[in-house]
């Protein structure tokens, strides 16, 4: 429905408009989109009715699909790594700035509790410790009297967790610095027993858009693997389970050190993600 409000003295006038697209491949599937304000099953209850009539009931499935909100004061639509629309019960914006380097919102969630979405991004929310747990071993690790450097996290959740296993020193390292805070690192010849990085997920093509990220994620590799003691463990998020080429390429990545290395990998169930990474 479209409401259009016209002054007509004192008075405001509301003409109240339906949108029908109809779709009709010459193979395939026939589609109508209905859009308007408010639900309206009895117009879709009669359309489905003369349709079937129209088509001497030949029509072999008939399957309706939530309306998307459009225009809501709250935008409850976001996407998943894989390109899929994903409609999240968000209720109330708790907070929606641009700092220098990227949109900032969080998000309240009733199921999920508060979202931090970077850049249009769904980055990690309340109910995400899985993630954390995941990127910090599982619980398999022993961080006690250990030297833990943290590469992006900026949302706090791995620093937040990682302080409770009473390690000798933490280090956390944003975003813009990592490059240059590494290099010195690897100058000095300072080394840690546990590399976190918490940047970026991998790239999801090798388009040229993407180089720069691959480029980045190269060297961030590179010198990690240099400020890793022997004996240490490095380690990293990955994307959607789903986009195995893009993983396949991280892990060619890996073949690329400047020294050989080992990996495993393991697939965890992120709440607020809505999917396996």
């Amino acid at each position: 429905m479209l409401n259009l409000q016209l002054p007509l003295a004192r008075h405001c006038a509301f003409i109240k408009l339906r949108l029908v697209i109809l779709r009709v491949p010459v193979h395939g599937l026939l589609t109508i989109d209905l859009q308007c304000c408010e639900g309206d099953n009895i117009l879709l209850n009669a359309l489905e009715k003369k349709l079937r009539s129209l088509l001497h009931g030949n029509i072999k499935r008939v399957k309706r699909l939530p309306a998307l909100i459009r225009g809501a004061a709250v935008d409850r639509y976001w996407p998943t790594a894989d390109g899929r629309l994903v409609e999240y019960d968000i209720d109330r914006v708790v907070y929606d700035e641009d700092s220098a380097y990227q949109n900032i919102k969080i998000m309240h969630s009733q199921q999920f509790g508060n979202i931090l979405i970077l850049n249009g991004d769904v980055n990690l929310s309340e109910s995400d410790l899985p993630y954390t747990q995941a990127i910090m071993g599982r619980g398999k690790e022993n961080y006690a009297g250990k030297e833990v450097l943290i590469l992006g996290g900026g949302d706090g959740g791995i620093l937040s967790e990682a302080v409770k296993l009473k390690p000798k020193m933490i280090t956390m390292v944003l975003v813009e610095d990592c490059v240059p805070v590494l290099k010195k690192y690897v100058e000095e010849g300072k080394t840690f027993d546990y590399v976190i990085n918490d940047l970026t997920a991998v790239p999801i093509s090798t388009a040229p858009e993407e180089d720069s990220t691959w480029e980045f994620l190269q060297l961030i590799l590179d010198l990690s693997i240099k400020v890793l003691r022997p004996t240490g463990k490095y380690f990293t998020q990955g994307n959607c389970a789903n986009l195995t080429e893009a993983l396949a390429l991280y892990e060619e990545q890996l073949g690329r050190l400047s020294c050989p290395v080992d990996f495993s990998k393991e697939v965890v169930c992120v709440p607020s993600y809505m999917e396996l990474t």
